[in-house]
């Protein structure tokens, strides 16, 4: 299993694991990683901080954020409130992501790897559970990416998806160095298109001043609009430390965390408020919607483009991430198998997707495939707190962290629980709990699952020993 030694390249007794292979060794080094979920030795660390802005950044200016975005004036907030709560919502998911990403410098481990300190054996779940998010995700994105390609190039529907599929993989399986390489890239191309994109559909839209919500109504729709908006940035923290976990230990935490917070924030509230300016005219949430609104042409074009591009940058992590929890679960697969498996799983998924209410799915997914995240983030970080207290302060080492591992139960205990409880204030189209209900629908299942698994773990994790 990983996390067996932090020095990474070979076990002790000499013999290369599915889990080891070969590492990018600098910025710009594209050939294929087959390096799976061993943690990266220290002598073949690199990089800067300042790519954390540009990975977190770029996969998030996609279409989904932008529709997404409608949903504040659709609930009947104005633009002012529905600003307000993207904006709270946001930065409340991006912090938690924010900081486990700090993790991949001193430990040069991802996230779910890093996650059997806490869960032991019982990793499987939130790791499973994370692999199968990354498919979903796969299909969410790629719904978009895949149709505005096939419109681009003439194609069927199903071409296109496949098209983006066999690219999205390719990144996938080439991993860490070309994700964070495209990422940069697309951060000036998908900025500029998205900001031409917005001139163009905002031309002549006015803001909504008043809304149609009043009171206890838009009280409840202000906290389900945030609550959307807090899916989406802490949808990734499970990602969190993959993407930085080449950097070398002395990397600046603070620094880290800062870029990595802007980036999320940034683009998210971006799209979001693109989403509220221009809701009135957004209403075919498809790529033909896109098209048409951009008049055709090659500006339509341009706007497709720009589409299948987002797609592929955010998709590209869903596969590397996927690899990394499917094999952390115990799959002892090489990474790039893993990585296009996720891409290939994807793909009838979105033809599932394709073939029913595109606008009610968008909300299902992005709350219902998240509602584990919560608790998952309480957990690991009451462990990783009471690790660097037993350590006094002296730098994380994780062969010795792995030699005194935790009882599974606790965790489990406290991730069951926490998503019990947080079941009476879900609010999404599948399933309203009654508190949302009796709360004019709002959404408080985020934070009610992220202090319960809080206030059950943290006694059990505190009283208790390791094992030895």
């Amino acid at each position: 299993m990983p996390l067996t030694h932090v020095s990474g390249g070979l076990p002790a007794d000499g013999r290369q694991t599915v889990f080891d292979g070969r590492m990018p060794a600098a910025p710009g080094d594209l050939r294929v990683e087959t390096h799976g979920i061993e943690p990266v030795p220290e002598g073949n660390r690199y990089g800067g901080p300042g790519r954390l802005f540009t990975v977190w950044f770029a996969p998030n200016l996609t279409m989904t954020g932008v529709f997404t975005g409608t949903v504040g004036i659709a609930l009947g907030l104005d633009f002012a409130t529905a600003l307000a709560a993207v904006v709270l919502g946001t930065v409340i998911g991006a912090v938690p992501t924010a900081y486990l990403g700090t993790w991949g410098s001193q430990t040069g481990a991802g996230q779910l790897p890093l996650a059997r300190l806490a869960f032991g054996r019982a990793v499987t779940v939130p790791g499973i559970l994370q692999w199968l998010s990354s498919v979903a995700w796969d299909a969410l994105i790629g719904l978009f990416g895949g149709d505005a390609l096939a419109r681009l190039c003439g194609w069927p529907f199903w071409l296109g998806v496949l098209a983006m599929m066999l690219a999205q993989g390719a990144l996938g399986v080439l991993g860490y160095e070309a994700i964070h390489r495209l990422q940069i890239v697309m951060t000036f191309v998908l900025a500029a298109a998205f900001a031409l994109i917005a001139w163009q559909l905002l031309d002549g839209v006015h803001l909504v001043g008043t809304g149609t919500a009043h009171g206890a109504d838009q009280a409840g729709a202000f906290v389900l609009t945030s609550t959307i908006a807090l899916s989406l940035t802490l949808s990734w923290a499970p990602y969190a430390s993959d993407f930085s976990r080449y950097l070398p230990r002395t990397t600046s935490r603070p620094r880290m965390f800062w870029f990595t917070l802007l980036g999320l924030v940034v683009s998210f509230v971006a799209v979001q408020a693109l989403g509220l300016l221009g809701a009135s005219v957004l209403t075919d949430q498809t790529a033909a919607g896109v098209d048409k609104l951009l008049g055709g042409g090659v500006l339509g074009a341009f706007g497709l483009l720009a589409v299948a591009l987002a797609a592929l940058c955010s998709n590209a992590m869903n596969d590397y991430s996927g690899s990394l929890a499917l094999q952390t679960v115990g799959v002892r697969i090489p990474r790039p198998v893993a990585a296009a498996l996720a891409a290939a799983l994807g793909f009838p998924l979105v033809l599932w997707m394709h073939a029913a209410d595109t606008t009610a799915r968008f909300q299902n997914v992005l709350l219902f495939v998240g509602y584990w995240i919560p608790g998952f983030v309480a957990i690991v970080i009451v462990d990783w707190i009471a690790r660097a207290r037993t350590r006094g302060g002296a730098a994380i080492d994780l062969a010795v962290e792995t030699a005194r591992p935790q009882s599974g139960w606790p965790p489990l205990l406290a991730f069951a629980v926490a998503f019990a409880a947080a079941m009476p204030f879900m609010d999404t189209s599948l399933y309203v709990g009654p508190v949302a209900a009796a709360l004019h629908g709002a959404d408080l299942s985020y934070y009610v699952a992220f202090l319960v698994a809080l206030a059950v773990y943290a006694p059990l994790r505190l009283r208790r020993r390791p094992q030895h």
